[in-house]
């Protein structure tokens, strides 16, 4: 048997003289690899959101730590202080209250904050006493304690105008020195000090 090599326009027969078609390229550790780099991204993202949330307050406690080098400027600057609260789309006011125990309290080792809280901007906002924390005189944060005081601050959306009063109340006896009030739990943080 001889081989005749193919004219051109005849077919070839299959397997003689050709190359074998190159393997299909799958794409599944391509699909594998972008999954997996979205959830990383994912994660990233809701840490530094996390980070951004918490580290907000964090910067304005660090400007007002050394009372005695900003005192003079403080005089200088409380008017101003006074026109931007009236701006402020949020205000916090608080003041110590004594706590009164409910039947969901275990103890009476707690304190409470009577917080108000005003929304003086354009939007609703969202009022919860877990979006409150309280920081005593020693810089340590306390957070909300659900129901334990008889006068706790409810869950509200306040419209423009509006405003909420109820008590935040901390496990632990403690000097409360102000609240701070976040927008939300990643939104802008306000801080009323309590008097």
């Amino acid at each position: 048997m001889t081989y005749q090599q193919p004219q051109p326009g005849q077919p070839q027969q299959p397997g003689w003289g050709q190359q074998p078609p190159p393997p299909r390229k799958r794409k599944t550790g391509k699909i594998i690899g972008f999954g997996c780099l979205g959830i990383v991204g994912l994660i990233v993202l809701i840490v530094v959101i996390a980070m951004v949330a918490s580290g907000g307050d964090d910067g304005n406690e660090s400007s007002t730590t050394n009372p005695s080098a900003t005192q003079g400027e403080a005089k200088k600057d409380e008017p101003k202080e006074e026109e931007s609260s009236e701006k402020a789309p949020v205000t916090v006011t608080a003041k110590a209250v004594a706590f009164k125990k409910s039947v969901l309290a275990q103890g009476d080792d707690y304190t409470s904050v009577q917080v108000t809280i005003t929304n003086n901007g354009k939007n609703d906002i969202e009022v919860n006493p877990l979006y409150v924390t309280i920081t005593d005189t020693d810089g340590s944060k306390h957070t909300a304690e659900l129901g334990v005081d008889e006068d706790p601050l409810d869950a509200v959306t306040l419209s423009p105008g509006e405003n909420a009063t109820g008590t935040v109340t901390a496990k632990g006896t403690f000097d409360a020195k102000y609240v701070t009030y976040t927008d939300g739990l990643i939104g802008d943080s306000v801080r009323g000090d309590v008097s």
